[in-house]
């Protein structure tokens, strides 16, 4: 059995009428546990409760920030930094078995992480434009997360699996009038880090890969455009409902985003120059370009 106390504090200070500066602390807790392997052919997560092996993880977390807005709350911005630690923080020791494994927990190890990180906001309320109203906002975070297990990566800190310094969104919406909106959506991350293969060896006519330092490789950034065209119904004196239709488009640009890596062996093409199997990376990606149309109403 567990417990734990759990203090949080925030302080808001008034500058003046449009500015202000907010800091916060906050003790967390977590009775149920993550532990993602990033050498699995498919990319595998699985979930450990508190046991009297594996103990909840703890976190202090810090935060500070500006918040501007301008033109009568036309414009608001905000610019926050936060730093948070974590004890008791699960991985999966190196060359983990994980299928069929009725004793997962022996798998693990144990550690400490920690995060920082800088967070800037620009949202616009609503600007008149053509008969219209344009709203949205621009996002961007920096940051990294670190893990160190004195028994995985030498004792050296590497990435955690969703350390992804660079984030950016940007959301765009035009109500052209009362009946027609225009929206679109970008959004942009760094590539998750991996554990990739950089050698093998032949061990009794068994090829066994050699791999990276853990999480020393990166996939492919992830970035996005969606875009979407809703048509709102008439507006008609007595009518007790309303609807609407959404054309939307998932990926326009019909970006291949990589969802995991598999590193195939074949047998070696003849005058390749290699003997024996050749080995090569294949990228599997889930979405392309999808379209949908929507029918909305409520009453």
């Amino acid at each position: 059995t567990y417990w734990n106390l759990e203090p949080r504090i925030g302080i808001n200070y008034l500058l003046n009428e449009s500015s202000s500066i907010k800091a916060s602390y906050a003790r967390t807790v977590q009775y149920i546990q993550l532990a993602q392997n990033s050498t699995a052919g498919t990319p595998l997560d699985l979930w450990f409760p508190a046991s009297p092996n594996v103990k909840p993880q703890l976190s202090d977390q810090f935060a500070l920030g500006y918040f501007r807005n301008f033109k009568s709350n036309l414009v608001e911005t905000s610019l926050e930094a936060y730093y948070k630690h974590m004890d008791q923080a699960i991985d999966f020791k190196d060359h983990a078995e994980l299928l069929l494994n009725k004793e997962l927990e022996g798998e693990l190890r144990f550690g400490e992480a920690w995060s920082y990180g800088l967070e800037a906001l620009v949202r616009l309320n609503g600007l008149p434009m053509l008969n219209g109203m344009v709203s949205g906002w621009v996002s961007y975070t920096w940051s990294r997360t670190w893990r160190k297990f004195p028994d995985i990566n030498e004792g050296m800190k590497y990435p955690a699996p969703y350390d992804r310094p660079h984030d950016v969104s940007i959301v765009a919406n035009w109500d052209i009038n009362a009946r027609w909106t225009v929206a679109a959506n970008w959004v942009y991350a760094t590539g998750q880090p991996v554990t990739f293969p950089t050698g093998r060896a032949v061990i009794g006519g068994v090829i066994l890969p050699i791999y990276s330092d853990r999480n020393e490789y990166r996939l492919q950034d992830y970035h996005r455009l969606d875009l979407s065209v809703t048509l709102n119904g008439k507006d008609k004196p007595g009518r007790k409902w309303e609807h609407s239709w959404t054309l939307a488009l998932y990926n326009a640009y019909n970006r291949h985003n990589t969802w995991t890596i598999n590193f195939v062996q074949e047998d070696a093409t003849p005058g390749s120059g290699y003997s024996g199997y050749e080995t090569y990376a294949e990228k599997t990606y889930l979405f392309g370009i999808i379209p949908a149309l929507t029918f909305n109403f409520k009453f």
